[in-house]
């Protein structure tokens, strides 16, 4: 019965058309009048209690550090650089955007600012060279969806407060399964423009990749020092995006020249608005996770998923399963805050690794982002790149399918990313 009004009023609240910060608020009271215990007191203090936290911090200052690069100039010359090194193979600008999403992961953090990114610069060149616009705008979706999962990553940030397991760890394990994503698209875009007879751009000489190199190379440092940083300890996740952020300033306002004080304001107020959703979001669910910890919920969705606790690989596929149906309606950072109270006492029981179960969660709710019919960054591309939604839909399937796949290896091949881990960490 419990679970029954936990997920009633929580997608009643939302069915209505209330926000999903506010969704989750009514879910936490719904909980608390059927256990006969609401206290208007008790709701605030928790309200209050999700948004104290330290680690947090990061949230606003990665998306600080990506508003500024894409406005700054850094992101132009990691699209640059990518042109140089792969723009004259056969499909190049496809293999271009794969790379530069990459290169611009390392960077900010966010899919969404990724995908803005990199739908305004190469949309136009890819539809111009003769691509499919459908595919092209459907392959940058794609690619977006490597940004929560290469570090620096908001996703990491948000999951890892939530579930109480080192950021640091997630950062260094999302390294290697973002690039076999990356990996997937390469393949299936291959595969898409195999037959293709579009002349590829002109092939660049080695003084024009030096150069490009040359002009990236303040933007490409910035990685390094975030991975090096947490590497050795030299300073916390936090710590990381507060140096990207300033970073990021530095280089755009001194190297590249390219931001202004106008420019700034508008850059700090889209910075903030976003953070402040997320921050709320992030407050409310605190409400929902502490009732569902006094509910008792984890241990009547464990009876339920009992007949997997004995397999470790067949209950990762029905999370990952139910994860899938979940991301086809709700945002990521929702779909975080909700499931991992719910999901980390299961995943601890069954003596499964939280942080290779972290990366996988994260990957399954970055390509819900690109999971119609809410996906997020499928209207962000169909909004910058001014292309119908259905177009972008239709665009994007073939590499859904893709990450979906390279996905679910994880699943059933757990060294992929634990190996590398133990490499890196």
């Amino acid at each position: 019965m419990t679970i029954l009004i936990f997920i009633g009023s929580l997608l009643g609240a939302m069915a209505l058309g209330i926000p999903i910060a506010f969704s989750l608020l009514i879910c936490g009271a719904a909980l608390m009048l059927h256990m006969n215990m609401f206290d208007a007191q008790i709701l605030a203090q928790n309200v209050i209690n999700g948004a104290d936290s330290f680690p947090l911090l990061a949230v606003p200052f990665f998306m600080l550090a990506g508003e500024i690069m894409n406005v700054g100039g850094l992101s132009k010359r990691i699209v640059n650089l990518a042109l140089a090194m792969v723009g004259h193979i056969k499909g190049g600008l496809g293999y271009v955007t794969i790379v530069a999403a990459c290169l611009l992961s390392a960077l900010s953090g966010s899919a969404v600012a990724d995908a803005a990114a990199l739908t305004a610069l190469l949309l136009p060149m890819m539809i111009k060279a003769g691509h499919n616009k459908s595919s092209s705008a459907g392959l940058i979706a794609a690619c977006g969806v490597i940004g929560p999962i290469i570090p620096p990553s908001i996703g990491f940030v948000i999951f890892g407060v939530a579930a109480n397991v080192s950021i640091s760890k997630l950062f260094i394990a999302g390294i290697f399964p973002g690039v076999v994503l990356a990996a997937g698209l390469w393949f299936t875009w291959w595969w898409m423009i195999r037959k293709e007879k579009i002349a590829p751009p002109e092939k660049k000489t080695f003084a024009d990749v030096m150069l490009a190199l040359r002009e990236a190379t303040w933007a490409l440092v910035l990685p390094f020092i975030i991975l090096f940083g947490l590497k050795f300890g030299i300073f916390t996740p936090t710590e990381a995006a507060v140096i990207a952020a300033v970073y990021a300033f530095l280089v755009a306002t001194f190297v590249y020249k390219e931001l202004n004080l106008k420019q700034l304001v508008k850059i700090f107020g889209d910075a903030a608005k976003t953070t402040g959703v997320v921050m709320f979001l992030v407050a409310a669910a605190m409400v929902s996770a502490w009732m569902i910890t006094v509910a008792q919920l984890p241990d009547q969705v464990v009876e339920l998923l009992k007949p997997f606790m004995g397999n470790k690989t067949m209950l990762m596929l029905a999370i990952m399963l139910l994860c899938m149906l979940v991301g086809t309606a709700m945002d990521m950072t929702p779909t975080i805050l909700i499931l991992t109270p719910v999901l980390m006492p299961i995943i601890k029981a069954a003596g499964i690794d939280p942080v290779y179960f972290g990366v996988l969660f994260i990957i399954n709710n970055s390509i819900g982002l690109i999971t119609p019919p809410v996906g997020t960054v499928l209207n962000t591309v169909a909004g910058v790149g001014k292309v119908s939604m259905d177009d972008v839909t239709k665009g994007v399937m073939p590499f859904m399918v893709a990450q979906f796949i390279v996905m679910f290896l994880m699943v059933l091949f757990p060294e992929i990313v634990m190996v590398p881990l133990k490499w890196f960490y």
